[in-house]
């Protein structure tokens, strides 16, 4: 099973209606398929044009290493040299800063990921879990 294009639709404008309601910078969302394959992705007025790549590197982490952003920023603190490694073999594609977001449904099956980049890391990471919930998915931050 993978997320529907309905469901990442729901999961970006719920995440940017978010970011704007909490006086937020303007935001980048991208929603991934278990893949890595971009399923949806919305870029506010206003937000860098680095920012795309900046949102889907943040999804494809968790899903590429199968792990949140906050585990990939303690294996990068444990490690500098596998997160270097990792870094240079995807290209710079991954990132270890809050933002990416697993996607589950409500047995627990991966959907895809969700990256947001254009606040504070924190702020990113509320953004896309207001976007998966109002979407009726489960968010897994790391943080529960």
């Amino acid at each position: 099973m993978t997320i529907t294009l309905e469901q990442a639709q729901t999961i970006t404008a719920a995440a940017l209606a978010h970011g704007t309601e909490q006086g937020f910078n303007p935001l980048t969302v991208a929603v991934l398929d278990p893949g890595g394959a971009i399923v949806a992705l919305a870029r506010q007025d206003g937000s860098g044009y680095l920012r795309p790549d900046l949102a889907v590197g943040k999804a494809n982490g968790v899903l590429a290493l199968g792990m949140t952003n906050r585990a990939i920023a303690a294996r990068a603190a444990d490690s500098p040299e596998f997160f270097t490694s990792v870094a240079g073999l995807t290209g710079g594609k991954i990132f270890s800063v809050p933002g990416g977001v697993f996607v589950k449904d409500a047995e627990g099956t991966l959907l895809g990921g969700v990256g947001v980049t254009g606040d504070a890391s924190l702020n990113d990471e509320a953004a896309a879990v207001a976007g998966i919930e109002a979407a009726g998915l489960v968010a897994v931050t790391g943080a529960e």
